[in-house]
């Protein structure tokens, strides 16, 4: 089996605080992993180990077979999840420091992105709403040949048409080659791109399965799983 993500027995700690324990999952080539849990599960620090922001305290994680560091942040394009755009550029500007920055940048790729989302390159930064600027984060990231895509919740805090808008460009530019993984809490408006899930609780993965079958085993939607686990 080709897997593009591999942790064992993955640990992470914050002096006494424990953000991650043991935690184990694997991500084949070509899927889209939904990873779900409220905030404070781990989420975050998970995505932070897998883009080489943070180390490990114990156990191995593997990118594509190597450890996170210089080499595995090539193939792997991340959107974090609060805006990482410069206030004085314009659109343009975002666009050059990813050409220059990235060599696996298509800035035709790009091109199409932004026209799909009706963003000019002349806008200002400063002008954008959430909602475009959402869209343009999503655009710049998934305009990277990456191996693997990490996004961090990225239709929160945008209404519902920007969200179906980020939804779409996100199935009409996956590579097929290519892996990804998606953090919600809105599992809603985003579990049907989803090919596999993992439910993340006090940094443990608690359920995880191909979405599909989770369905028809549970005769529930995810979300409906998902409110199951963590009813309050």
């Amino acid at each position: 089996m080709d897997y593009v993500l591999q942790t064992r027995d993955l640990c992470k700690n914050y002096g006494k605080k424990i953000a991650l324990t043991k935690l184990n999952l694997k991500l084949e080539k070509g899927k889209i992993l939904g990873l779900l849990g409220p905030n404070g599960s781990g989420k975050t620090t998970l995505i932070k180990i897998i883009t080489g922001l943070l180390r490990e305290s114990s156990g191995q994680i593997l990118v594509s077979g190597m450890k996170p560091g210089v080499e595995s942040k090539k193939i792997v394009s991340y959107l974090p999840d609060k805006n990482y755009i410069y206030k004085w550029m314009k659109i343009e500007d975002a666009v050059q420091l990813f050409k220059d920055f990235y060599d696996d940048f298509d800035e035709n790729k790009m091109n199409e992105l932004l026209k799909f989302m009706k963003l000019d390159k002349n806008m200002k930064v400063t002008s954008l709403s959430k909602g475009m600027t959402e869209k343009l984060n999503l655009s710049l990231v998934l305009s990277r040949r990456a191996k693997l895509y990490v996004l961090d919740e990225p239709i929160a805090g945008v209404d519902p048409v920007a969200r179906e808008k980020i939804l779409d460009a996100i199935i009409n530019n996956y590579a097929e080659n290519s892996s990804m993984i998606i953090t919600t809490h809105l599992v809603k408006d985003i579990e049907r791109i989803f090919d596999d899930v993992a439910f993340i609780s006090y940094g443990r993965i608690i359920k995880e399965g191909n979405a599909e079958e989770l369905r028809i085993q549970n005769n529930k939607s995810i979300d409906e799983i998902y409110r199951e686990i963590f009813a309050e």
